[in-house]
């Protein structure tokens, strides 16, 4: 029989089965007390969801769909351009009319001037952010290996200690780390020399950190009277989930204050070394040789683009101090960038070469780092969209967190009496992977404090038909949006930068009030409900 043929088949009997539910359902319901009936018939759409995702799960495309091609993608437009397509790289504060350019030092989030609000029929149940950590210090690993000048961070303290919640129990100072350099340590560190961590949320970035919780809280509060108050029980309705490197949870101290105003202890989940979900850090061995496969030789457009790369390298090499065969540096222009960009981010100068420890007048220019920032914006595009497995190495190596959201969105639609907002601090790798995943039609290097935001709309407009047809026909629409008892279903909208994320994947399209069933069998299509397909996928006994 052909596959096609199986399909439609399998529709029909699933969506027939569904039928046999529902007449049930029926029954029984209107058997039952009006208190009771509508209790019962929500319990029973709780029990048909796998049913209907199996049915919306006929009609869902997997396969990969190429981003559009735009200049950010297009290696002879990225060697012959002169900027950087008007992002911004030297400021957290974006004019106000330019707010949703792109800003790499303080990304666009969701916040009350932008924000557009569904149509009224649609009630807010439940919201999902993940969000990369606001800008920082550089990773010691992308330093030259000697720096002009030192990175002092004394405007700040970083807090180690540890607190028992016991009533009675003795209570720590509150101790923090205050780096210095010894005048007897003969031993000096390469790189970055400092008072700071490396990486560290600078002051600045802390203060981003503040104020994109305040903008969530006007828009999630004050705008549209989702979340409680300040003065209200929200600690049983938000949850903030951090990964194990500690400048994700720096950022979450400051936006919870943000948000709520507090400086008392708040819980931030966290799951063990290893093998958490949302960094990633657990074992993916087919994904990780997919991603190198990309950035190597073997992939024609990322040999290409290296080869053109030659002589930028060799004339930031020639002001670094960077050995030619240092193999971080060389194998794309990650190091630089980062060593670039956080310098320009907070306001100092770039590079010059040094001779006898003095810079010279051969130095970074503007040109340069733009030239440094344009091949770092191809090189995302490359690792997590253009390249056709790029898919395949997302979904496997981000699929547990995606496994993670798909059943908090679940839970919410089954109104299980979880959080009503899930906060995620993540990395730049993170946020890749989400986008790669969803298949964003225009990728970009996320930058500082960019953002992903999940909202489940529940429909209380008109009442859709009910029972669903059972002829087979439109499973796809009627069944998912018959699954809100009848009053329209359950629907999400994706914002990427405060904007509706659209997707080059033609089941998903605009993510603006899709159907959550369609997202949830993409989801599953890909790693599995539960996640029950990444293991096998990342140890290669299930094929990719």
């Amino acid at each position: 029989m052909p596959t096609r043929q199986r399909g439609v088949n399998a529709t029909l009997v699933t969506c027939s089965t569904c039928c046999i539910f529902v007449a049930l359902l029926l029954y029984l319901g209107f058997a039952l007390p009006n208190s009771a009936r509508l209790a019962t018939m929500r319990s029973w759409a709780s029990l048909l969801m796998p049913l209907v995702t199996a049915v919306v799960a006929q009609n869902v495309d997997l396969g990969w769909y190429p981003p559009s091609n735009t200049s950010i993608n297009n290696l002879t437009a990225v060697l012959d351009n002169q900027g950087v397509y008007g992002f911004i790289f030297n400021t957290s504060d974006t004019p106000k009319a330019q707010y949703g350019a792109y800003n790499w030092c303080n990304m666009p989030h969701v916040r009350k001037s932008e924000y557009v609000k569904p149509a009224a029929e649609y009630k807010l149940t439940y919201v999902e952010v993940i969000q990369r950590h606001h800008k920082r210090t550089p990773y010691a690993s992308n330093a030259f290996p000697v720096e002009s000048y030192h990175w002092n961070c004394d405007d700040q303290g970083l807090y180690y200690y540890g607190s028992p919640f016991a009533v009675d129990s003795r209570q720590p100072a509150h101790g923090f780390w205050k780096g210095y350099i010894s005048s007897v340590n003969p031993y000096t560190p390469s790189g970055w020399i400092g008072t700071c961590q490396f990486p560290q949320i600078t002051s600045t970035g802390l203060d981003d950190s503040w104020v994109h919780g305040q903008d969530l809280y006007g828009v999630y509060h004050d705008l549209l009277g989702f979340l409680p108050g300040r003065g209200e029980d929200w600690r049983s309705k938000v949850t903030y989930r951090v990964t194990q490197n500690v400048i994700t949870s720096q950022v979450a101290g400051m936006l919870i204050n943000g948000m709520w105003g507090t400086a008392d202890s708040v819980p931030l989940m966290i799951q063990a070394a290893g093998v958490d979900g949302l960094e990633p850090q657990y074992t993916c061995s087919v994904g990780s040789s997919l991603f190198g496969a990309i950035k190597s030789s073997s992939n024609t457009p990322w040999q290409n683009h290296l080869k053109a790369a030659a002589d930028l390298f060799e004339t930031l090499d020639n002001i670094s101090g960077v050995s030619p065969s240092d193999s971080g540096f060389h194998a794309s222009f990650d190091h630089y960038f980062d060593n670039l960009s956080a310098r320009q981010c907070h306001a100092k100068p770039l590079p010059c070469k040094l001779i006898d420890g003095v810079n010279s007048t051969t130095c970074v220019d503007q040109t340069l780092a733009n030239f440094v920032y344009r091949m770092g914006q191809w090189e995302y595009s490359q690792m997590y969209r253009d390249a056709p497995t790029s898919l395949t190495a997302s979904s496997t190596t981000y699929g547990v967190w995606v496994a993670e959201l798909s059943q908090h969105l679940r839970d919410a639609i089954a109104n299980k009496g979880g959080p009503i907002y899930f906060h995620n601090v993540a990395h730049d790798g993170s946020i890749s992977r989400v986008l790669s995943i969803l298949q964003i039609d225009v990728m970009v290097w996320p930058g500082m404090g960019s953002e992903i935001v999940f909202e489940v709309y529940k429909r209380t407009g008109k009442a859709t038909p009910f029972p669903p047809p059972c002829n087979g026909t439109s499973a796809k629409t009627s069944t998912a949006q018959w699954m809100g008892t009848g009053t329209g279903g359950f629907f999400i909208r994706v914002l990427f930068g405060g904007k509706t994320l659209k997707s080059s994947n033609p089941t998903l399209g605009l993510l603006d009030m899709i159907p959550v069933e369609t997202l949830l069998a993409y989801f599953d299509g890909l790693v599995g409900a539960g996640a029950s397909l990444v293991v096998s996928k990342c140890n290669g006994t299930t094929p990719v």
